[in-house]
Formats: structure tokens, C-alpha cells, sequence
């Protein structure tokens, strides 16, 4: 009985379904003649905007090549600090390594450290330490005479920490066995003969 009734109900569905795709295909074409008749356009409905998960964002932004970026204009003293980045595979505590790129453009470079990729230029700091940022993505490489990091500023953390190319391998190995001079503490007097 059952039975009956389904093949009844497809029977009488495929009967009427010659007439819902001619009156569908023909609902278009009626629209698209009224609106040139009137001399109006046909209205599309506007594409729907798709939003991406986080993790979809990110992995289209690590893939998005960077080098071709033309952000920023580069200062005569921002190219004179670029000529004094150390450049090349840096290896860090923890196993870590930072790559540090010249990109195309001249005193820009590209910095890599695992999965992630930064466009970064020069900016002068009153410390006078060597500091590269890229603020589209929120990261700084700091470098110093013994040692670079590489920080988060979006997420407020290091990326990267005790770095080093070997020339600041040499400045550090040099700073061991003769420490700087700390100005915070007193003067000792001059021992006399």
C-alpha cells in the first residue's frame, strides 16, 4: 500500500515537472525583456561576501607573495642602517633559525623563521641598535652588536630569541672574556703604585 502511494506521488511529480522548469527557465528571460523594454538594467543580486576562518586568513597570507610590495620610501639614513643588517641563516636558542633575505627592492629584506614570512625595512631607533620592522604584519628583528630577536608586536611576544650571525658570534665570544664597561656603576678610583 505504501508503495502504491509513493509511485503515485513520483508520478504525479515528474508529470508537473516539464512545467516548473519551463515556467523557472522562462521567469529569467520574462524579467531581462521587461527590463529592456523599460530600459532599465536587470538587478544581479550581489555576490555573497564569504568570510575566512582565522586559520583560512592566515594560511592565504603566508602564501600571498611579499617581495612585490611597494609600501614604504626608504630614507638616506634607513638605507645606511640596511648596508649593516647581517643577512643569512642566524641560529637561535632552542634549535631555532631566523633567514635573513636582501629582497628585490634595495634595503628591504625577508625575513623567514619557521612558516612565517616577513617583509621588513630599516627604521631609525635612538638606541642605535639595527631594527627592521613590517608593520603590515606586526614583527621587528632587533639587532645588536652580540645577538638579533625577532618579535611579535601583534602578538606581544619573541618569535626568535638569542640569534646570532658569526660575526656576532665573535662580538659575543669577545664580550666574555673582556665585559663592557657598566656606566651605572660608581667610578672605582685609579690604584696608585
Amino acid at each position: 500500500m505504501k508503495f502504491l502511494m509513493f509511485a503515485s506521488a513520483l508520478a504525479l511529480m515528474a508529470a508537473s515537472l516539464p512545467a516548473w522548469v519551463a515556467a523557472a527557465e522562462s521567469a529569467p528571460a520574462a524579467k531581462g525583456a521587461a527590463a529592456k523594454a523599460s530600459g532599465a538594467r536587470a538587478a544581479r543580486p550581489a555576490p555573497a561576501r564569504q568570510v575566512l576562518a582565522p586559520s583560512a586568513q592566515k594560511a592565504v597570507e603566508e602564501l600571498t607573495p611579499i617581495e612585490d610590495e611597494p609600501t614604504h620610501d626608504l630614507t638616506p639614513a634607513e638605507l645606511e642602517i640596511a648596508r649593516a643588517v647581517h643577512v643569512g641563516t642566524m641560529r637561535c636558542e632552542l634549535g631555532a633559525s631566523v633567514q635573513v633575505a636582501p629582497a628585490r627592492r634595495e634595503g628591504f629584506f625577508i625575513v623567514t623563521a619557521g612558516k612565517q614570512r616577513f617583509r621588513m625595512h630599516p627604521t631609525e631607533s635612538r638606541t642605535g641598535a639595527i631594527r627592521l620592522e613590517d608593520p603590515k604584519r606586526g614583527a621587528m628583528w632587533l639587532q645588536l652588536s652580540n645577538k638579533s630577536m625577532l618579535m611579535s608586536q601583534k602578538l606581544g611576544q619573541r618569535l626568535a630569541d638569542e640569534c646570532q650571525s658569526p660575526d656576532q658570534m665573535a662580538v659575543a665570544e669577545a664580550m666574555k672574556s673582556m665585559p663592557p664597561v657598566n656606566i651605572l656603576e660608581p667610578a672605582r678610583p685609579a690604584s696608585r703604585p
